[in-house]
């Protein structure tokens, strides 16, 4: 693999059991690019020690007074000079091409399970421990796969150094044979602990971008607040204790450093000590003694590759354990390949019961407001399951309870997953499942881009853009966007939104991203509080204007807005995960305490004291109620 050929047709599917295993998995498939380089770097390392042979024949060849020879040896040196300026370049070459195609399948394969997971993947893994994966880890991992076949050509040469010195020079040879593998194995000892201390650095950095991350993105919360300074603070406190891990992990470091400089210097010593007394005494030429000096000097270039990936390993194993967390985590599946083609009918999640009738518009409303985000995305075939648990077992309380659920559920022999027209949402292929029900959670992301490109998404072609920005009700935001771009023509399409639309208002990001949706125009539209941030007008001429793009579409909207819900064709009403009661807007409100309580925002005693009042009877809170909601509808009707 080139890396004009990037990205790969298909990354793989990798070991991810443990992070050794999964630089295993990498390293396997990066197998060519490591043979090259590892080739190319023999052939650099090996001509680096052979220079020993060409100095040792020139310096005899003066004691000796030979002319011819010296001239030998100078060729000899020129030759090898050459093959090190090729095999250095070529190393170069194919050792970054290997750092740069392993870290671009890291990537892809993240980016791959991020495409899966969706909004799952940020309640089972931090998005800021997500971040330091896709960047600083990758950038780590593909290090040590770079210097995995430097390593490799080291460990080659070194060995033919200690054999062709014990051939050579036999006296000198066995000196420089056993101490050259106590150099190599010398620092053993010392990688438990810098791996340690690694180890450390790397968690305390993950969480400091954590808190970095989310910082940013809660930062137009935080100056409203004024919570500026405490997480400013916090901040800090994690800076300052990522710099202490990383002074502790440089010290052990230089600890290796050291020894990898006085171990060799002690060898030298010991050779030219031994030499000399050998040379004296007659038994090798001073040539010889040159020879094997040169070589243990040109040795320890190959010998600074032990300590290169020790370091590489170190810091990688624990990016490597977090990238394996990230890539082991599954879309549950119990894909069968029956072909069931693109499914439709009702839409039914056996567990809660909630069941939304095809091209009707189903609003439903939750008790619990953290289980109405799980219910969706189990509607949208993600359940929250076991399978899909955290490494670590946290899971919020939300997710705990359909846990339970789940688990019972499984025991009864009912299906796990949402049904839609009788089809187990779990058992279709990703991008089928995702062709059929789309979901938009409470928070959705605006990528950077123009607004053009935004809505630039693959859809049926049922719905433009023009049309799911007026059911939106994205004039304002329009209007903003052609002010903004007044110099560049004041086209709104092809005006720049900033990351995660940061330049707009909470109301505007959200009525666009609803826009993005409803061009997909999905056999089922699944939405999460897709108004809780506009007001009360804006969000009844929102709803009618959903109902109106989607009808004959089957359309879930969870909301305790009276407003949506008086537009509902029908709503579900979920209690303790269960669905509790279904019938229209007024007929709950009329029926169900729990359900007033709930759309009202009335407390346990004002509920109490309605439940005992006369069957049919409005109260005076819901009259007050429906009338703002009546007026609101008219508001809707006369701009529509």
């Amino acid at each position: 693999m080139q890396i004009q050929d990037l990205p790969y047709k298909d990354p793989g599917d990798p070991d991810v059991r443990s992070g050794t295993r999964f630089l295993i998995w990498l390293g396997r498939n990066q197998l060519g690019g490591q043979v090259k380089s590892m080739l190319w770097g023999m052939l650099n390392q090996v001509s680096i020690a052979a220079l020993s042979l060409g100095v040792g024949f020139a310096v005899q060849a003066v004691v000796d007074r030979d002319g011819t020879r010296l001239l030998y040896a100078g060729g000899l040196i020129l030759l090898l000079g050459a093959s090190i300026a090729l095999g250095d370049t070529m190393l170069h070459r194919t050792a970054v091409t290997n750092w740069i195609t392993a870290a671009a399948r890291v990537q892809q394969l993240l980016a791959r399970r991020t495409a899966e997971l969706g909004s799952v993947l940020t309640r089972r893994v931090a998005a800021g421990e997500v971040v330091a994966v896709s960047t600083g880890d990758v950038e780590k991992i593909g290090w040590f796969v770079e210097a995995l076949s430097r390593f490799a050509a080291a460990v080659v040469t070194i060995l033919v150094v200690c054999v062709g010195l014990v051939v050579y020079q036999p006296a000198l040879g066995v000196v420089v044979a056993i101490g050259f593998p106590v150099l190599a194995l010398a620092v053993l000892p010392l990688l438990p602990p810098a791996t340690r201390r690694a180890d450390v650095q790397r968690e305390k950095a993950g969480h400091a971008t954590e808190l970095a991350s989310d910082t940013v993105a809660g930062l137009r919360v935080l100056r409203g607040i004024g919570g500026e300074e405490l997480f400013l603070r916090r901040y800090r406190e994690a800076s300052q204790e990522v710099r202490r891990a990383a002074v502790r992990t440089a010290r052990m470091w230089s600890l290796i450093s050291a020894v990898q400089v006085l171990l060799p210097g002690l060898l030298l010593l010991t050779v030219v000590g031994y030499g000399a007394q050998l040379t004296l005494d007659g038994r090798i030429t001073v040539g010889e003694l040159v020879t094997v000096f040169s070589a243990v000097v040109l040795a320890q270039h190959p010998l600074r590759n032990f300590e290169e990936i020790a370091m590489a390993y170190s810091f990688s194993k624990p990016s490597a354990k977090r990238a394996a967390r990230v890539l082991s985590l599954r879309r549950t599946t119990t894909t069968t390949g029956v072909a069931y083609g693109r499914p439709s009918g009702d839409l039914y999640d056996p567990l809660s019961g909630v069941v939304a009738p095809a091209g009707r518009f189903t609003a439903v409303v939750c008790g619990d407001p953290d289980a109405a985000g799980v219910l969706a995305d189990r509607l949208g075939g993600h359940p929250v399951t076991d399978g899909e648990r955290p490494a670590d077992g946290s899971a919020n309380g939300a997710a705990k309870a359909v846990l339970d659920v789940e688990g019972a559920a499984d025991r009864t022999g009912r299906p796990a997953s949402a049904l839609l027209g009788g089809v187990p949402l779990d058992e279709l292929p990703l991008d089928e499942a995702r062709a059929a029900v789309l979901v938009q959670d409470k928070d959705p992301v605006l990528l950077s881009g123009t607004l053009r490109e935004l809505l630039d998404i693959p859809s049926s072609g049922a719905v433009s853009a023009e049309e799911a920005l007026e059911a939106a009700q994205c004039d304002d935001v329009l209007a903003a966007l052609a002010q903004a771009s007044a110099d560049d023509g004041g086209d709104p399409m092809e005006t720049p939104i900033t990351e995660r639309g940061r330049s707009l208002s909470g109301g505007q990001r959200q009525r666009l991203a609803l826009a993005r949706s409803l061009v997909t125009d999905p056999e089922v539209l699944v939405l999460d509080e897709p108004t809780s941030a506009v007001d009360s007008h804006t969000e009844a001429r929102v709803a009618a204007g959903v109902k109106r793009l989607r009808e004959e579409r089957t359309t879930v909207v969870f909301a305790s807005s009276p407003l949506l819900l008086d537009l509902a064709d029908r709503v579900v009403f979920v209690d303790e995960r269960k669905v509790a009661a279904v019938g229209t807007h007024r007929e709950l409100l009329r029926g169900e305490p729990r359900y007033r309580a709930v759309v009202t925002r009335e407390t346990g005693a004002e509920s109490d004291a309605e439940t005992g009042a006369e069957t049919g009877a409005e109260t005076g809170a819901e009259a007050g109620h429906a009338r703002r909601g009546e007026a609101a509808l008219v508001d809707a009707e006369e701009s529509a």
